[in-house]
């Protein structure tokens, strides 16, 4: 299959990206606490994760929700025992279906929760009250946009500091499930995340990103992340775990304590390293697997493509 078949998947944290998906004829899906699109958090198809047992894997990514949601890094045993039981209760009917109709939610995982004997069940409940029936509950409801776009861009830029662990868990999970499909009919996937850094505040989307980065690769796919923020990237093992093994690296201006950190990660010469010292614009170096490249590589103002791209502040326009 040629890549003009491929999907291309956008993480958009500052609503940059509009204008051009929109032009492309993608699909933007707005997520915030106010919007009216929806994404299941329990979606899920026959080929998730390795595809050999879709509901194992998907209950470590309950688990993963539910600890997020009550903040805790390491449940313990009888709450994780719980709620690996009613992932699969609550599943039993659509698994029973072939993962075909329409799949549970979290809100039917709260009620499977309620129904159990257990005191820690009920509490469970409680703690993920807020994002089922609650004022936070827009990943508890039927999906209810376009995933299936060639293009997709997740405008996260409102989903608001207590949503955006939760929000982002669920969209990797999203892509996750996409990846998963596209493995099997054979079709590329192209991941842009922007602000990358953002992943790496928290535990859980930390290991996630992670898991997805590992993923892609084997199944024929490519990320990119994007940051301004290398010190931030610097300060986590996984994301820097994950630079390092980077098959392609690109870099623009860099300040004196990132120059020095990427010099060491990535065994830059101090020749080379001028290149992304007091550089101008579209200048700077690649590295391709073992090969450092300098570039330069001004883009034409005088472009529609340019004023699609742009994100200067005088050039820029948030498009609703």
């Amino acid at each position: 299959m040629q890549d003009k078949d491929a999907d291309i998947i956008v993480i958009d944290p500052e609503a940059e990206y509009r204008a051009l998906i929109k032009n492309l004829g993608g699909e933007v899906i707005k997520i915030s606490a106010n919007s009216n699109n929806h994404i299941n958090a329990l979606d899920i198809n026959k080929d998730y994760g390795e595809g050999k047992s879709p509901l194992n894997d998907k209950a470590e990514f309950v688990l993963s929700l539910c600890e997020q949601i009550m903040g805790t890094d390491n449940g313990i045993g009888k709450d994780k025992s719980l709620i690996d039981r009613c992932v699969k209760i609550v599943y039993q009917d659509y698994e029973n279906r072939k993962y075909q109709g329409t799949p549970p939610t979290l809100e039917d995982f709260r009620k499977v929760l309620l129904r159990q004997p257990e005191r820690e069940a009920k509490d469970i409940a409680l703690s993920i009250e807020l994002f089922t029936k609650g004022s936070l509950n827009t990943f508890a409801k039927q999906t209810n946009v376009q995933v299936n776009n060639r293009i997709i861009c997740y405008d996260i830029i409102d989903l608001g500091g207590q949503l955006m662990p939760i929000g982002m868990l669920v969209i990797l999970d999203s892509i996750l499930n996409r990846i998963s499909k596209n493995r099997i009919q054979g079709k590329t996937t192209y991941i842009f995340i922007d602000e990358i850094y953002l992943l790496f505040k928290h535990s859980y989307t930390s290991f996630f990103i992670e898991k997805l980065w590992r993923r892609i690769r084997k199944y024929g796919g490519f990320a990119t992340g994007i940051t301004q923020n290398i010190a931030d990237i610097l300060k986590n093992q996984k994301a820097t775990t994950m630079l390092s093994n980077s098959e392609l690296v690109i870099m623009l201006n860099q300040s004196a304590t990132d120059r020095k950190k990427l010099a060491e990660l990535l065994q830059i010469s101090e020749k080379e390293l001028s290149f992304i010292t007091n550089s101008g614009t579209g200048q700077g170096l690649i590295k391709v697997s073992n090969a450092i490249i300098p570039f330069k590589n001004i883009f034409p103002k005088n472009t529609e493509l340019y004023k699609l791209m742009t994100t200067k502040p005088k050039e820029f326009e948030v498009q609703e």
